[in-house]
């Protein structure tokens, strides 16, 4: 389309309305809209509408920057980046918006933003027909299709689509937080962090169930973001981002005490409590500290009983996850901790911590006698306190130890769950049923140390003994044990 004013002829754009005063101005203009790039990098192979485009972006890969500004001395390759940054130095904008009173800097910036009042979108993808009212914002699209990543990290090589992403990324190594919480005073690396972060003082709550797009992925079950890997379906894009480096390896968050990698950033910052002996979440009943949130997420469950983790086999249940995830070894047998000395399988690293006190003789827990274990010394303790904390509910009758307790009350209940395979004989203890044993395997463990006769069971040794004892001092009848006290103290007095 042609306009005539006075003797110039302007040549219009027929789509956005935009003036030229020569044809091939207009021509090269069309190729915005139309997608057309027929100028190519021999370098990079990156296209270009313009030919002036692509001079401008040889520069890229010559390093030459020929335009310089007078005030602060940084170079551009481009005029236009020149033009564009001495805004900064002026910070004059003489042309307003009428609609919101923004102010900018140049007309052609005015006209560009008057779009986004009036709804105009001029370019089109050519791909998903998505309309956008600035060509800037067409060319940050058309990668999502792409998959051009042009603004690459220094320091881990990672790739972005945007600068300003590139930016935001470079803050995890630089660990810059330049938005700052007005009321605690916390650092956020992202603005949209600091902003979802002053919910916590306001108690504000935006968004609302049913507005929530994400949030009613957790009531439908939908999980739209599925791991190429393994087929893991996730509900949030971000959740399944983070879980792809468990596949890839990458570690990229490193320790700087002893440089040991994680793959999440969160996660090195728990690990920093460890060398730094921080503990920031207190619990508020016991006033227990921990260096992690869900330990003592998991910490609460002792306070309000809670056991959410249940067992399938037996369904018990259990406060933590990693308790549930212990006991599962009774079932399966499993045994994966193995004593480096005798190769004997454990299933809790407690139970081979405390084996290993037989290979290297330590004692560490002692009374007169030493033990192995704290809880064995604790036990031990009631035998000289005569301490009975544990007591039968129908008979009154106190015991030292809780399993003295449950084995007693299988008097009451009849139960013998401990059974014989052969003769299908049932007791109600195991050491009971291991002495039933050998009266059909003939076994006789314990041996007299006077005549060495064997005994299928300690009582019966026991007796036995009294036989030689009733020899050696006197005619009296020393067959029962009970029988033996009483004469021995009449012969140790005549000693």
């Amino acid at each position: 389309m042609e306009k005539k004013r006075g003797e110039k002829t302007e040549h219009i754009c027929n789509i956005c309305s935009k003036g030229f005063k020569a044809k091939r101005s207009l021509e090269t203009h069309m190729r915005r809209h139309t997608g057309e790039k027929p100028f190519a990098c021999d370098v990079c192979s990156r296209r270009f509408h313009a030919k002036s485009n692509l001079t401008s972006h040889l520069k890229v890969h010559s390093e030459e920057k020929p335009f310089s500004c007078d005030v602060c001395g940084t170079r551009f390759i481009r005029n236009e980046n020149l033009k564009r940054h001495m805004w900064i130095h002026t910070t004059e904008k003489p042309f307003i918006c009428s609609v919101c009173s923004k102010g900018f800097s140049l007309q052609q910036r005015l006209e560009t933003h008057m779009r986004a009042h009036k709804g105009e979108k001029l370019f089109m993808c050519s791909v998903c027909s998505k309309g956008f009212s600035r060509h800037e914002n067409l060319k940050r699209h058309t990668r999502i299709h792409t998959g051009e990543r042009p603004f690459v990290c220094s320091f881990c090589s990672k790739g972005f689509s945007l600068q300003e992403t590139l930016k935001s990324h470079m803050r995890v190594h630089t660990g810059e937080k330049p938005f700052i919480c007005s009321i605690c005073s916390q650092g956020f690396s992202l603005q949209q962090n600091l902003k979802s972060h002053m919910y916590v003082h306001t108690g504000e709550k935006p968004f609302t169930c049913i507005s929530l797009k994400s949030h009613i992925l957790v009531h439908s079950g939908d999980k739209p973001f599925v791991c190429r890997v393994c087929n893991k379906g996730f509900s949030r894009r971000e959740v399944l981002k983070k879980h792809m480096p468990v596949h890839t390896g990458e570690k990229p968050f490193i320790c700087e005490f002893c440089s040991r990698g994680f793959s999440r950033q969160e996660n090195l910052k728990s690990h920093m409590c460890v060398h730094t002996g921080e503990k920031p979440f207190v619990c508020d009943v016991c006033s227990r500290g921990f260096s992690r949130r869900a330990s003592l997420k998991s910490h609460m469950n002792v306070h309000t009983g809670q056991k959410p983790f249940i067992c399938s086999v037996c369904s018990k249940g259990f406060s933590r996850q990693q308790n549930l995830r212990s006991h599962m070894r009774v079932h399966t047998g499993e045994k994966p901790l193995t004593c480096g000395f005798c190769h004997k399988g454990f299933s809790h690293s407690v139970s081979l911590k405390s084996h290993m006190l037989v290979h290297t003789g330590d004692k560490p827990f002692v009374c007169k006698v030493g033990f192995s274990r704290q809880d064995i010394l604790k036990n031990h303790m009631r035998v000289h306190t005569g301490e009975k904390p544990f007591v039968c509910d129908v008979c009154s009758k106190g015991f030292s130890r809780r399993a003295s307790l449950k084995s007693h009350m299988r008097v009451h209940t009849g139960q013998k769950p401990f059974i014989w395979n052969v003769c299908g004989k049932g007791f109600s203890r195991p050491d009971t049923l291991k002495n039933h044993i050998r009266v059909h395997t003939g076994q006789k463990t314990f041996i007299c140390s006077v005549c060495s006769r064997g005994f299928s069971r300690s009582a019966s040794l026991k007796s036995h003994m009294c036989s030689h004892m009733k020899q050696t001092f006197c005619s009296e009848d020393l067959s029962h044990c009970e029988n033996l006290k009483k004469p021995m103290d009449v012969h140790q007095d005549s000693n």
